[in-house]
């Protein structure tokens, strides 16, 4: 699914216009990346938490050349998904 379809379907359940759930999902992205660059987290309660991790500075090797490449540090944004989201997921029900 991708973001003009997931907005579709939040429009469809929600009985919202599409214009104005694209407005909120963007919102939404927004406030999850700003939060996770200020470096809290989010956690939203039965469906996961956003948050940052430090990954540390490393070597790796240019498979064309063969040479050694410096890949330095620096934080990755993760996501833990909630037991809810587990158990939906993990359902046999679709």
């Amino acid at each position: 699914m991708n973001k003009s379809e997931l907005i579709k379907n939040i429009s469809d359940q929600s009985g919202l216009t599409q214009i104005d759930c694209a407005k909120a999902l963007d919102a939404f992205i927004n406030t999850i990346s700003t939060s996770l660059k200020a470096g809290n987290e989010v956690r939203l309660v039965g469906f996961g938490t956003f948050g940052t991790s430090n990954r540390a500075a490393t070597t790796a090797i240019n498979p064309r050349t063969r040479q050694p490449i410096k890949i330095p540090a620096r934080k990755v944004a993760k996501f833990k998904a909630g037991k809810t989201l587990q158990d939906v997921v993990n359902s046999s029900k679709k």
